[in-house]
């Protein structure tokens, strides 16, 4: 019989925490699943332990790829399932008891939305610096479609783990794919400029393990540049699309390292905005640095202008974000938010 959610688990030397993980699905409310494990050349006790859980329990399916890496891994476990959703799950997080169930019924009352995440809690607590724990409060304050698209070019707005994706939306987006930034991160922004729409449970439904050894701290497509690049590629091919004039709001550093991104996609930049005295009059990449004050006059002689929001400071985004509700611009209709 066909499942309801296939549960995807790729996983490597994970002997420390794959039973805790494959417990948590297995010994989920919904019974109506199978979980594909994906071991992607583990060297340690890992593939033993697998064995023994497909032995245990049938829907447990244990497929070995040789050391391929975390997307190969995932596109191998996306074949292999059967389901009409997809969840994702990492070796060393923890499902709490309801949330496939929670997650699937979402599913189902919103047809039109293409995935669902949940609320996480980062865990265990005295490995939780307080930058993530930042990156962890300002994600679980996403919760609507809106909230999402809104700002899904300031960072990941979905923990990977915790998200249950319609199959044929994998399938339309051509699954996971390499690009050398963060495989989650283009998949959200591929979907998200091919028009889906995504949403939450907004339950704490998935325990997120923080530990040195995450890709997050060791792969280097997690490093910012990386980011920045994801970010000026499907600005390109979104929002930016069919604008001609851009202007960056941010002289700084992710000002200046996100327009270095977005001139290589062809973008054509008209100026820079920022509200450093020492800056203002100044140029930067060969285009002018003006105060907030001129913006409009600037946006006025443009032509199918459009702004980009690249202020990395700790509430910055909040103040900007008033002062061009007050000039009478429109989030996501005429600027965005990439900071």
């Amino acid at each position: 019989m066909t499942p309801k959610v296939s549960v995807v688990m790729p996983c490597r030397n994970a002997v420390g925490t794959i039973d805790e993980a494959v417990q948590s699905i297995l010994a989920q409310e919904m019974e109506d699943l199978e979980l594909i494990v994906v071991d992607d050349g583990s060297t340690d006790q890992t593939a033993a332990r697998l064995v023994r859980w497909g032995q245990l329990d049938p829907r447990v399916v244990v497929l070995r790829n040789a050391a391929s890496g975390i997307i190969p891994a995932l596109n191998v476990g996306i074949e292999a399932a059967k389901a009409p959703m997809i969840g994702r799950m990492d070796a060393d997080d923890i499902a709490l008891p309801d949330r496939l169930a929670k997650q699937v019924a979402w599913l189902d009352e919103h047809p039109e939305v293409a995935l669902v995440g949940c609320l996480v809690r980062a865990f265990p607590d005295e490995a939780v610096g307080e930058g993530f724990r930042a990156y962890v409060s300002w994600l679980n304050s996403l919760i609507t479609a809106e909230d999402i698209a809104r700002e899904i070019f300031v960072e990941s707005p979905l923990a990977h783990p915790s998200v249950v994706i319609r199959s044929q939306w994998l399938d339309r987006m051509g699954g996971y794919q390499d690009f050398g930034w963060p495989e989650d991160y283009d998949l959200w922004l591929r979907m998200h400029v091919g028009g889906a729409f995504f949403g939450k449970v907004p339950e704490h439904l998935l325990l997120w393990r923080e530990h040195p050894r995450r890709a997050t701290r060791t792969d280097s497509r997690y490093s910012v540049e990386n980011f920045l690049r994801a970010k000026a590629r499907y600005l390109t091919l979104g929002p930016l699309k069919d604008r001609e004039d851009v202007i960056v709001w941010g002289a700084g550093q992710m000002g200046r390292r996100l327009s270095k991104h977005l001139l290589k996609e062809g973008v054509q930049l008209l100026a820079f905005v920022d509200i450093d005295p020492k800056k203002i009059g100044r140029e930067k990449r060969g285009r002018p640095i003006i105060a907030p004050e001129d913006l409009m006059s600037c946006w006025s002689q443009a032509r199918r202008p459009a702004l980009i929001v690249a202020v990395g400071s700790r509430g910055a985004r909040q103040l900007i974000r008033a002062r061009l509700q007050a000039m009478g611009l429109q989030e996501t209709v005429d600027w965005w938010a990439a900071a």
